[in-house]
């Protein structure tokens, strides 16, 4: 169904984010890295790297990204982590935040839907998914926005979740 969506919005025009949005990617492949970069810098954002969720958070508070693509499996802090730590901060909470993953696994969509992703996308992603999981987070105004305000912040994931992620 998510696929259909997604081939729909290939044959419409692109709807952006207002130029200049700051996006933050945090990812430990420097190839993810790069190709979000080169997509979202085509599209007019501004983009801000990170290889590790503890440079990544440290970026946010520096710079106030609009939003955020944050990988699950990451070395040190893993994403769960990184998410339910900007989830927690005053600072930085309402900002959306697109978890990714090579795997699919339907708990992964489920814990980090639960401590505060606004979607999740898998990789490998083409560049009209990157561009649909924006738009679906846009509001009026091309702003970025949270997806899920109700979700609890700091919602607790269980140790299992944390472990089985980290092995991956």
């Amino acid at each position: 169904m998510l696929e259909q969506a997604i081939e729909e919005r290939r044959h419409k025009p692109r709807i952006n984010a207002r130029e200049g949005t700051r996006v933050l990617v945090i990812d430990d492949s420097k190839t993810i890295v790069t190709v979000l970069r080169k997509f979202l810098r085509s599209a007019g954002y501004e983009v801000y790297e990170a290889l590790d969720a503890e440079a990544g958070l440290l970026l946010m508070h520096q710079h106030k990204p609009e939003l955020v693509f944050l990988d699950i499996v990451l070395p040190g802090m893993n994403g769960f982590a990184a998410l339910r730590a900007i989830r927690r901060d005053p600072e930085l909470r309402e900002t959306p935040v697109i978890m990714m993953s090579g795997n699919e696994q339907a708990m992964e969509q489920f814990f980090g839907t639960r401590i505060g992703a606004d979607d999740f996308m898998k990789k490998p992603f083409s560049r009209h998914e990157a561009f649909f999981r924006i738009e679906r987070l846009l509001d009026d105004s091309f702003i970025p926005r949270r997806a899920h305000p109700q979700a609890q912040a700091g919602a607790e994931i269980p140790a299992a979740a944390v472990a089985t992620t980290a092995a991956i």
